[in-house]
């Protein structure tokens, strides 16, 4: 797999700003990935969340479906999912803190984008500590349920702004 990822953008968030827009997507590449470092919110529990872009414009209609797997440090998981949303929910619906190590780490595969023809789908997988200080994993994956072209992604929390965190864009090589 060496060399098939070649990066397009990155963006390392050292103060609080709003949110994080990925642009870049093309028909360059069929599939992309988005990796998510050390990615913490201002505000203590708090979910955090991605929308898909249009000229660079973050898509808020109702039309983002989601389902994921959140597995939990005491052995205990669960099934979150949402209909007709306005977002998609990057750490799986569980509220994220603010406290020192309380960040979260994760991988989004992104296909169709660049096809007007078809759904954005996602798919994701991560971890993080929580607001009470919980280790969680989860996966799943999301569909964006209009038939349009995106060319990026944006990053936010659901309340308060973001921290701090490293933000990459990748293409992967037909």
């Amino acid at each position: 797999m060496a060399g098939s990822l070649i990066k397009i953008q990155e963006t390392t968030v050292s103060s609080s700003t709003a949110s994080v827009t990925l642009t870049g997507i093309d028909s360059t590449f069929d599939v992309y990935k988005v990796v998510l470092s050390d990615v913490q919110g201002t505000s203590d529990s708090v979910s955090f969340k991605e929308r898909f872009t249009v000229s660079g414009t973050a898509q808020s209609t109702s039309n983002y479906d989601y389902a994921a797997k959140t597995i939990r440090d005491t052995g205990s998981f669960s099934n979150n999912s949402a209909t007709n949303g306005t977002e998609l929910f990057v750490n799986t619906q569980t509220a994220m803190g603010t406290g020192t190590g309380e960040t979260l780490q994760g991988v989004r595969y992104l296909f169709n984008f660049n096809n007007a023809s078809e759904y954005s789908f996602c798919t994701m997988e991560m971890v993080f500590l929580d607001f009470d200080v919980s280790a969680r994993g989860g996966q799943g994956g999301g569909v964006y349920t209009v038939a349009e072209a995106h060319d990026g992604v944006n990053y936010f929390f659901a309340s308060g702004n973001i921290a701090s965190g490293t933000f990459t864009l990748y293409g992967l090589k037909k």
